[in-house]
């Protein structure tokens, strides 16, 4: 199995998963044997700058990648990568190398659109958001996702009597 991630960076499986995969720098591409990691490989997003709609899930496509996980996409963006074939996962956060091991151990599953395909009420790729316009809204968009990431842990923490 191929799976590929949506990175801020290409240093492999300890990038940080990226929230938009159509607008992310790299594609982590992990093959993986069972549970068992075989290859990695990152590669530059071509459509990185600018893309149109299909352009991104052709290219994975392309790159023989069999799952997506990512922070988030559009409804339109996951049918097309269900008309190739390709399953999705969206919700995806932190490391490659994490978002990997939830989706393996089942943790990381199914695609819902992104919050502004749902606010625009419409099953189509969205105009870019304030954070997609520049590398500074794509890392507060990061943080943000982050910092969801950490209270969500720190609400499971208080709830097993560890938190202080």
């Amino acid at each position: 199995m191929r799976v590929a991630v949506s990175a801020d960076s290409g240093d492999g499986l300890d990038s940080v998963v990226s929230p938009h995969f159509g607008r992310c720098p790299y594609f982590v591409l992990v093959g993986v044997d069972g549970k068992n990691v075989t290859a990695v490989e990152s590669i530059a997003n071509p459509f990185y700058g600018n893309h149109q709609p299909g352009q991104v899930p052709g290219f994975i496509h392309s790159q023989e990648a069999n799952v997506m996980l990512t922070g988030g996409m559009g409804m339109r963006a996951i049918t097309f990568f269900e008309q190739c074939g390709i399953e999705t996962a969206t919700g995806a956060a932190g490391s490659v190398r994490r978002a990997l091991e939830q989706y393996l151990g089942g943790e990381l599953q199914g695609a819902a659109p992104c919050r502004e395909s749902i606010q625009h009420a419409h099953g189509h790729d969205h105009e870019e958001s304030e954070y997609e316009r520049d590398d500074i809204g794509r890392l507060r968009e990061e943080a943000e996702a982050l910092q969801q990431q950490l209270d969500q842990v720190m609400r499971r923490l208080d709830q097993a009597g560890g938190g202080e």
